[in-house]
């Protein structure tokens, strides 16, 4: 004989919809966390944390005086073609010695090269490179014989088309 519920009495298939739904949110927040960790993270800055430390003053110091000069750097990537342009405050280029651009990835270590950019006579740092789809970090440093060196960090991202 078929027993009768009485009104809001609590059965099977409500502890069964309870810890479905439980498990439903812990697998949708897991999910949302591993997300949101491989789409963030940008890596690793620097290989000894104290050595940085150590230089992060002087580092800062030669950044505020190249901002007084008004100077600035730019980095763009189309056609296959890596273009750096570093401007004083009068829009005139600046000549380095040698400009050097760590590329790598946010995630993971494919593709990572280290290229040395050759100005060309407009005084920008032009270099034909094939890189792959998808974001890309560049850090940038551009010697000079008689100054700090210039030092500039860039994200970009390379279409699949």
């Amino acid at each position: 004989m078929a027993r009768t519920l009485a009104k809001g009495e609590f059965t099977g298939w409500h502890m069964l919809f309870s810890i479905v739904a439980f498990f439903a949110v812990i697998l949708g927040v897991n999910l949302f966390m591993a997300f949101s960790a491989t789409s963030t993270w940008t890596g690793l800055v620097v290989q000894n944390s104290y050595v940085a430390s150590q230089e992060f003053n002087t580092k800062l110091a030669n950044a505020r005086q190249q901002a007084e000069w008004g100077w600035r750097g730019s980095l763009e990537y189309a056609d296959g073609q890596l273009v750096f342009t570093l401007l004083d405050g009068d829009d005139r280029p600046i000549a380095a010695e040698d400009v050097t651009i760590a590329l790598s990835r946010p995630i993971g270590v494919s593709g990572d090269q280290t290229v040395v950019m050759p100005a060309d006579a407009t005084g920008r740092y032009t270099l034909a490179l094939g890189l792959d789809a998808g974001v890309w970090n560049a850090a940038i440093v551009a010697r000079f014989a008689d100054l700090p060196d210039y030092e500039h960090r860039a994200r970009f991202v390379v279409g699949s088309d």
